[in-house]
């Protein structure tokens, strides 16, 4: 089978561009907006973060801090494994494309996918899975690396610019940590947003500007966030 045999109309493209331009778009704007200071999760987070390692310096005990790190990591390994669980159904699925299209093409809406379209979705689905796994799987090293910074914190009785400057590498390893944590779960998110596709372009053109929405709404505009910059 070529490229040729795919079943995409012009629609299904759209689509796809729609997704690709959508995802990264959405990523770099997220971005670039905490790096220029306008209020956002990941921009507070930013603060929160310093305040915490400045905490550890003044700790001598250092449980709380590696409490924390250890709540962070299990997040992170969590999701990888259960990555791993939805690239082993979409593996299988991928033996099955047969039955499932049977199976969907009685459903309202649903296009008509011939086995090589279905199996271009899939193969979709499994490169953003993959993507996610290894965000996720660097995002628990980067926590590792923390959790050493933490070990490495200095004594109370050095000057004060040797504690700002650690204070700064330790809250810039944690906020790249969970940066890289949050890049893969937005891949869940478009993941998801991917599904509807199985059944019509339009929805997953539907589905991606939905996410997009949803992402926008809780990293500018959700209540944790007022909660944090103690905004009514």
């Amino acid at each position: 089978m070529t490229i040729t045999n795919l079943s995409f109309t012009a629609i299904d493209y759209l689509a796809l561009v729609v997704f690709y331009f959508g995802w990264l778009g959405y990523a770099k704007f997220a971005r670039r907006a905490a790096n220029q200071g306008i209020p956002s999760l990941m921009s507070v987070m930013v603060q929160y973060r310093e305040d915490w390692w400045r905490g550890t310096i003044r700790r001598d005990l250092k449980i709380v801090d590696t409490n924390i790190i250890l709540t962070l990591s299990n997040g992170a390994t969590f999701f990888a494994s259960t990555t791993i669980l939805i690239l082993g159904a979409l593996l299988a699925l991928l033996g099955a494309t047969d039955r499932a299209i049977d199976i969907l093409a009685d459903l309202p809406f649903a296009v008509k996918n011939d086995t090589l379209s279905w199996d271009c979705k899939i193969v979709l689905l499994l490169a953003i899975f993959i993507y996610a796994f290894f965000k996720f799987t660097w995002s628990l090293r980067q926590h590792f690396f923390c959790s050493t910074m933490v070990g490495a914190a200095p004594d109370n009785n050095i000057d004060e610019d040797a504690h700002e400057e650690f204070v700064q590498r330790g809250s810039r390893m944690a906020t790249t940590a969970s940066n890289t944590f949050n890049d893969g779960l937005r891949a869940y998110y478009f993941g998801l947003s991917v599904l509807p596709w199985f059944l019509n372009p339009w929805l997953f053109i539907l589905a991606t500007v939905t996410v997009i929405g949803i992402l926008y709404h809780r990293e500018f505009k959700s209540d944790a966030l007022k909660a944090m910059t103690g905004e009514n």
